[in-house]
């Protein structure tokens, strides 16, 4: 019987396909090692004298043939009977060759599987059909899914142990098929197999005529690759810029998609822009047309651009992701944890860059993927976390494409903590607002802000509340622009609602309409000020990156206060009902539930209306008008 089969497509033909990378991960003491000697004797993939080799040595120890002393790469294996490194393997079937990453079992050497597993396309996962799933099973079985390894194999082993039970192999392939389905991974076979006497390897199992499916070979064979690298958009990061004679050659690899000669590349995060003049490579005889995913190159260009290492180079119609925040997927692997307001050095591609652990958002328990708030993720945890850089970076999310979305954090000089780039929740910043109208003049008005500010009796000005819904923002926005108004103040009042019943009333809730959103209030607000205005806007913004472009716009009226009140104070507002119908799932992207809020780092003014009354907060903001805003002897 075929277990958790995933639906057959049409194979590639046999000499169309390349390698394929394994990794093989599983529990210690699973048979992983053993089962990996055994698929090379059995593929006939054994180099001469390799097996009498093995068995000489199981004959020293006393042992019958132990199929786990094929791996003799490393000395420390075999006497501490533990794997302690990766190392890359190769074995052909009839349909096409392997390249085996032997990642370990042992919860210590975790850092290694993660190096194995993040080049692998496929992945073998080894039970004990005695044991059942245990804590390293869950483990690796959660990395796979960390690594966006969606195509697994999953071996039962050691079924002589269970003398080969139908009902045991039926209770184990159950108990896996349950907790890999929780993180969205169907394997494409659950097979039981006794690595140890080659049941179920290259040849159908006497010992298990109940199973029909297939051999562990042929479910390999089975596998399809993934789509190929040069299928994707084109990531070519600049690795370095050399001169020779009069060229200037920009030198790197093509990490995924194709360039030729004449193509207009699109360079980030600078956003300059140039036309490949050549393609240089080594030991190639004639001129080089074009070059594709895996080719490491050298271009020159028909201009010349400032670019240094770590920018990346594609096709102006499907950039990177250009931003200085993003979500991440980590596992953490380092000697002392990850916490909040550490920094980081991270590398993605050719680039490095510091980057501040601005948030953790949860850490996730593998043996039942239930999650918690943490203020720390311990080594060997797993964890969801929010990373901001002071520059802007190049990346792309893992699931558009792997090439760029895959990072490493190095603390110190070792290597810390791998992950995967999502953009869940953050926009793009890529700047796309310039004008696109041609043959426009800005015009000059006659009328100055000073005099302005004498005809109205005080400054104009941007007063930005910022915070979550809830808070309290257009509550203490139209109160203070009652007050001010009986004061004989010039004031108006922007807020979030009812900007989207007209000027916004095409953008939803999307992170890059929040962005458009906020762009568009900015640009009207300093409209406003500039006109003698004293601007209050009530928006919930929940970027940092588009309130600093809202203060961009006109920064000497600029004033952020944030209204400031916990998540649970807000909740239990909750004026218009909004939260409870975005934890019911009605809501999507609702900041503070399923959307991030970025509070202010340093606001001209907070207002904390979680402990302030509303009689209380209207005094501080008053006093904060006053005092930035008033002539003298005319407040």
């Amino acid at each position: 019987m075929n277990i958790a089969a995933s639906p057959a497509t049409t194979p590639r033909r046999d000499d169309e396909l390349s390698p394929m990378k394994l990794v093989i991960v599983g529990h210690v003491d699973h048979g992983k090692s053993t089962l990996i000697g055994r698929l090379l004797h059995d593929t006939g993939s054994l180099p001469d004298g390799k097996m009498e080799a093995v068995r000489a040595m199981s004959e020293r120890r006393g042992m019958p043939m132990e199929w786990a002393f094929v791996l003799d790469a490393l000395q420390a294996e075999r006497d501490q009977g533990i794997t302690i490194d990766t190392t890359q393997i190769f074995f052909k079937t009839p349909r096409r060759p392997y390249v085996i990453i032997d990642a370990p079992g042992h919860k210590e050497f975790l850092k290694n599987m993660v190096s194995g597993a993040a080049s692998a396309d496929a992945a073998i996962l080894v039970v004990d059909g005695k044991d059942g799933v245990q804590e390293q099973t869950r483990r690796h079985g959660y990395i796979l899914h960390l690594l966006g390894l969606d195509r697994v194999v999953v071996a039962v082993n050691k079924m002589d142990l269970v003398d080969h039970a139908e009902a045991r192999f039926r209770e184990v392939a159950d108990e896996v098929r349950k907790y890999l389905g929780s993180m969205g991974i169907t394997p494409a076979h659950i097979l039981p197999v006794s690595a140890r006497h080659g049941d179920g390897l290259a040849s159908k199992s006497d010992n298990m005529p109940w199973f029909d499916g297939p051999t562990l070979i042929a479910a390999l064979d089975e596998l399809q690759a993934k789509p190929l690298p040069v299928e994707l958009p084109l990531r070519f990061p600049v690795q370095d810029v050399y001169k020779f004679d009069e060229r200037r050659i920009i030198a790197g690899r093509v990490e995924s998609g194709r360039l030729s000669v004449g193509d207009e590349l699109f360079f980030s995060p600078t956003n300059a822009a140039a036309r490949v003049k050549s393609i240089e490579a080594w030991s190639v005889d004639g001129p080089v047309m074009s070059a594709s995913a895996g080719q490491s190159i050298g271009i020159t260009l028909d201009d010349q651009l400032f670019l240094e290492r770590g920018h990346v180079a594609s096709h102006r119609s499907d950039p990177p992701v250009e931003t200085n925040v993003f979500r991440a997927r980590i596992f953490w692997l380092g000697r002392s944890p990850l916490e909040v307001g550490r920094r980081y050095k991270m590398k993605l591609a050719t680039m490095e860059h510091t980057v501040e652990v601005q948030a953790i958002e949860q850490v996730i328990d593998v043996s039942d993927l239930s999650q918690r708030p943490a203020e720390r993720i311990e080594r060997n945890e797993v964890g969801e976390i929010i990373l901001r850089a002071r520059a802007k970076l190049a990346l792309d999310s893992f699931v558009d494409n792997p090439r760029l979305g895959r990072f490493v954090l190095i603390d110190g000089y070792d290597m810390a903590g791998g992950g995967l780039v999502s953009m869940e929740g953050f926009p793009d910043q890529r700047v796309r607002n310039e004008p696109t109208s041609q043959n426009i003049t800005a015009v000059e008005h006659r009328v100055t802000a000073d005099a302005r500010w004498q005809a109205n009796g005080h400054k104009s000005g941007v007063l930005w509340l910022t915070g979550l819904s809830g808070a309290g923002k257009s509550t203490l926005a139209v109160e203070l622009e009652q007050a001010l108004f009986r004061k004989g103040w010039q004031a108006y009042v922007l807020d979030g609602d009812n900007i989207r019943f007209g000027l916004s009333a095409d953008l939803g809730f999307a992170p890059e309409d929040r962005a458009e959103n906020i762009r568009r209030v900015g640009e009207v607000a300093a409209l406003f000020a500039r006109a003698g205005v004293l601007v209050i806007t009530a928006f919930i913004s929940p970027y940092r990156e588009d309130r600093d472009r809202a203060r961009s716009v006109a920064p000497e009226l600029f004033h952020e206060v944030h209204v400031k009140a916990d998540l649970s104070v807000c909740e239990g507002r909750d004026p218009k009902g909004l939260y409870k119908k975005a934890r019911k799932g009605e809501i999507s992207e609702f900041t503070g539930v399923s959307a991030p809020y970025e509070a202010p780092s340093a606001p001209e003014l907070e207002v904390d209306t979680g402990t302030l009354s509303l009689n209380e907060s209207i005094e501080q903001l008053l006093s904060y008008v006053e005092a930035n805003f008033g002539l003298n002897g005319r407040d």
